[in-house]
């Protein structure tokens, strides 16, 4: 159920937006300004067209495009005009907002954030993206792990970013923490569209949590975002599916009330719990151990694949980045 695409909210329910935005040419800083002005002027959008919404989404690249360009001229910063006019928007339109910018990185490459901001214009969630799309994407990884926030009528939200939603410990790490609603901002192009949905699918079945998650639409003359917003169920159904029409916002209710009920209930499928407790049929409380050798290995610094020396692609150089001629210097 997702009460006629949230027309009718329930007294438990959170209703949520995907904004299939058209994909922007930037490529200067007056196009960021003009970009920036479009999104409040979507916020204020979502709002009109359906006052039950609670939150809505706006997808990665929505500020910049995809040219993958670092000029520091076109790069924002948290306390930049950019992110205050969305916080303003938010405020002005009692509604909480999901935002995607590029990030001024004084140390390296500009990060790839995003923002959940709450109906006051506060920020409740700051998340710079872990998996840049390599070889593609040339933004620093992130380096402040995945954080989960409350969210309106008393979710708890949190936010990947496009290729994140590819490695499945993101969206058990989201959900280790609490979050019951898993947003998934991305840029993502046709050849992606299966994967994306099925990974949207089973990030939600695999950790009983409701998934949002929307692309870029449309084209900017060089590349086609595929749009295709969804919202997927605790149990993977998908309760709304996008389509390609650049602009369109994509709704539906998610009641977190009964993905609470699940975790707490459910015996057959409740991954998120059995995945720490293996076997409790058989053993009391389960084996709690960690049976996984990738797990320890990336822990001890040597994570390293049977096929490491044969794998070809190791940097940006076939996208027409240099070699980084520095390593990681993990958290800040």
């Amino acid at each position: 159920m997702s009460g006629l695409g949230g027309l009718n909210k329930s007294a438990n329910g959170v209703v949520i937006g995907l904004v299939q935005l058209q994909l922007p040419v930037i490529e200067t800083r007056a196009d960021v300004t003009r970009q920036a002005a479009k999104i409040v002027s979507m916020v204020a959008k979502a709002k009109r067209g359906m006052s039950t919404m609670d939150l809505v989404v706006f997808p990665e690249y929505s500020l910049h495009g995809l040219s993958m360009d670092t000029r520091p001229e076109i790069l924002c910063d948290l306390d930049g005009p950019e992110v205050a006019s969305f916080r303003t928007a938010c405020h002005a339109n009692k509604i909480w907002g999901c935002f995607s910018i590029m990030e001024r990185n004084p140390d390296g490459n500009p990060y790839n954030s995003g923002l959940i901001i709450d109906d006051t214009g506060a920020i409740k969630l700051y998340y710079r993206k872990l998996h840049p799309w390599v070889p593609v994407e040339p933004w620093e990884p992130g380096n402040i792990g995945i954080p989960v926030c409350d969210g309106p009528n008393g979710s708890k939200l949190s936010l990947i970013i496009c290729h994140d939603g590819m490695f499945p410990e993101m969206a058990r790490e989201a959900a280790y923490k609490g979050a019951e609603i898993m947003l998934r901002t991305a840029g993502y192009t046709a050849p992606i569209r299966h994967a994306w949905k099925v990974t949207n699918q089973s990030n939600a079945f695999c950790n009983l949590m409701a998934t949002a998650s929307v692309c870029m639409c449309g084209t900017d003359g060089t590349f086609n975002s595929m749009g295709e917003a969804m919202i997927c169920d605790f149990d993977g159904t998908m309760l709304v599916e996008g389509s390609g029409i650049p602009d369109e916002i994509i709704t539906a209710e998610v009641r977190p009330d009964l993905i609470r009920e699940a975790r707490n209930g459910w015996g057959v499928e409740n991954n998120i719990y059995q995945f720490g407790h293996r076997g409790y049929v058989a053993v009391n409380g389960g084996a709690g151990d960690c049976p996984y050798s990738y797990m320890h290995d990336l822990v001890g610094g040597k994570y390293r694949l049977p096929w490491e020396d044969q794998v070809q692609v190791k940097d940006g150089t076939s996208c027409g980045f240099p070699v980084p001629n520095r390593t990681y210097g993990g958290a800040t």
